[in-house]
């Protein structure tokens, strides 16, 4: 069993070799934000519903948000493909509220470089600098399961930065949600990764036949 020590909550116990990575679930990525997600909000609930899984489970749960500075080539401002977003220390950047992040989640921030768009889960770090892969091996991880926004962007290439890195991939199909610039992007995201090897589940997978 791994310990894992976290300032002002305690000890984790990691018995689990799977973990959940939750990303990008923040207010400007909802309905009503600088770059809404359509029903953006309403993979909360199952979020939290698949967290309370993990939690039992004593796996590890990851959750990352953009956190651009207020020049960066991501905004179109500045040459980029979308409209500001997620500027640090901002409230469009804060976690969505109906999101229960546990005290134990592992957060971390991804698109503070100017000069990249940073989609990936694995370009964020924690506070302290350590990346997601680095926090992976540390601890062990094999699998990891992605929920949250946006299917065909920063879920896409978490989930492609994952299989490439050999980490099994589950996404969860019923806590993802796309931005859909194009009418089909969010089925081709989910159909690029799963022939890359990712597989499809579902809260129902997890709940009626027992495993995680």
């Amino acid at each position: 069993m791994f310990v894992l020590q976290r300032a002002g909550s305690g000890d984790i116990r990691v018995k689990s070799k799977k973990a959940l990575l939750v990303v990008d679930v923040q207010n400007d990525f909802c309905p009503g934000g600088a770059l809404g997600v359509p029903a953006g909000h309403k993979i909360a609930p199952v979020i939290n519903k698949y967290i309370r899984i993990f939690l039992k489970k004593k796996s590890v749960i990851f959750a990352t948000r953009d956190w651009h500075p207020v020049r960066t080539k991501h905004f179109k401002d500045f040459g980029g493909l979308w409209p500001v977003h997620c500027i640090q220390n901002t409230l469009g950047a804060a976690f969505h509220p109906e999101l229960k992040l546990p005290k134990e989640a592992i957060l971390l921030y991804k698109g503070m470089n100017p000069d990249k768009d940073s989609y990936s889960a694995f370009h964020a770090e924690d506070e302290s600098g350590v990346g997601l892969l680095v926090w992976l091996k540390r601890l062990g991880i094999k699998e990891i399961y992605i929920a949250g926004l946006a299917t065909d962007y920063c879920v896409k290439y978490s989930a492609i930065d994952a299989i490439k890195y050999g980490l099994k991939v589950k996404i969860l199909i019923d806590a993802v949600q796309g931005v859909n610039l194009k009418p089909d992007d969010s089925k081709d995201a989910i159909e690029k990764i799963t022939k890359m090897g990712a597989k499809k589940i579902k809260l129902t997978d997890l709940t009626t036949k027992g495993r995680k």
